[in-house]
């Protein structure tokens, strides 16, 4: 396949401005560029869709130009927003960027023939005199055509909302990012997420006046569920790229939950496994879907892109914890991390001196309702602390029963977990 018809199989495309664009595309390497907002020190997993389609489009050939909104992010992008944005510092924004820088290393090459280029728009911005930007960019933008984008006409329907002049002018900025783009770098093609169709078509139509230079857009389409509900978030919030927000385990996990219906289109899209790998897994979902093979794969690739080798192999020994695997070897981080979710308890440090039995200290943390039943189950073989069978009602709890120096965990059954946390 060509990388147009690959892009196009994987779902990765929404619109093109020119319909010559597949042939610009195959003809040889073009300079394009793609802006993430910093609006956080961390991209989520709603932003992936445009990384993987700049991956793509730097495999295949050409080279990006990764644009940080350092100054438009002291804006705001009004686009489909209900609510104008809070205003971020300079220092903030700065501070995200670069978090931002991070986490694409993961995906981009930063080096080579055709790198990747990381570029904050603050550079060209911030020293613009506001007459001159007004009396050069600004009389080739009609109002009227600004006040009739869909995005701009829902804020204005919004009586007690509106849209600010500060936000308003945000598209004048962005179409000048392109034309700057394209006058310094010859950078000829602007990617980003089907809301920014309006700000792409402003830059085209900025670039052909001022630099009388062909230029395109092509935009990539929003995630969604097959039941409706937004993609990106978990129970507990937004799913970051940042393993310091949404740890390796958490990130497995979502990935490894996710639908039958949706795990095919979420291989397509955020994976570089190819065609006949995926079709083979799509055949596992509708086969052999208890396996849920297709979904181990998609959260295998997804978090080593994200993550790293290591942090995978440590996400899937923590998942395999959580069904009676080896807990040992799990740091204290991970292991919070693992049972956050799990009912816990502190008990006292001076409990591991080995003079408690362990059935008395777990009837008193609320493990057990009573002596008899924790009997009955290290009867039948049923109780575990720490990954070890309590083998006896008369064992006695030590530092063994240990994971960390101040955790232990204890199963009833299969998956029935309590945390202990030792403390002073």
């Amino acid at each position: 396949m060509t990388l147009f018809e690959e892009l196009t199989w994987r779902g990765l495309l929404n619109q093109v401005t020119d319909p010559e664009l597949p042939e610009k595309m195959a003809a040889g390497s073009m300079v394009f560029y793609c802006g993430f907002d910093p609006t956080a020190d961390s991209l989520h997993i709603g932003s992936m869709l445009p990384i993987m389609t700049i991956a793509h489009m730097q495999r295949a050939g050409h080279r990006p130009l990764v644009l940080v909104g350092g100054g438009t992010g002291l804006i705001g992008d009004p686009s489909f927003k209900k609510d104008e944005r809070s205003l971020l510092t300079k220092e903030k924004v700065a501070e995200n960027a670069e978090g931002i820088r991070k986490q694409l290393a993961h995906f981009l090459a930063f080096e080579g023939e055709n790198a990747a280029r990381m570029i904050n728009n603050v550079d060209w911005l911030g020293p613009l005199p506001l007459l001159d930007f007004l009396r050069d960019i600004g009389k080739h933008f009609s109002v009227n055509a600004m006040l009739a984008r869909d995005s701009v006409r829902m804020r204005l329907e919004d009586r007690d909302q509106g849209i600010s002049f500060t936000e308003f002018t945000y598209s004048l900025l962005q179409a000048y990012d392109f034309h700057h783009l394209c006058e310094q770098y010859d950078c000829r093609l602007q990617i980003g997420g089907s809301d920014q169709w309006g700000n792409i078509v402003a830059g085209i139509d900025l670039s052909r006046r001022l630099l009388s230079k062909e230029t395109y857009g092509l935009t990539i389409p929003l995630v969604t569920k097959s039941d409706g509900t937004k993609f990106g978030k978990s129970e507990s919030g937004n799913v970051w790229l940042d393993p310091k927000r949404t740890s390796s385990y958490k990130f497995y996990q979502f990935w490894i939950n996710q639908a039958d219906a949706d795990t095919p289109k979420y291989l397509k899209y955020f994976t570089f496994l190819s065609r006949d790998e995926i079709e083979a897994l799509e055949r596992c979902v509708v086969e052999e879907p208890h396996k849920r093979e297709a979904q181990r794969r998609l959260a295998e690739e997804v978090t080593r892109l994200a993550h790293g080798e290591e942090a995978l192999q440590n996400a899937i020994k923590a998942s395999q914890a959580m069904f009676g695997g080896d807990l040992r070897g799990l740091d204290e981080t991970t292991l919070l991390d693992v049972f956050s979710e799990m009912p816990s308890s502190e008990v006292s440090l001076a409990v591991l001196a080995g003079d408690r039995l362990t059935v008395d200290v777990l009837v008193e943390c609320g493990v057990f309702e009573s002596k008899g039943e924790a009997k009955r189950l290290i009867k039948n073989g049923g109780l575990y602390v720490s990954g070890e069978r309590v083998e006896a009602e008369d064992a006695k709890l030590t530092k063994a029963a240990c994971l960390t120096e101040g955790i232990a965990v204890v199963r009833k059954g299969k998956k029935n977990y309590h945390l202990l946390r030792f403390v002073d």
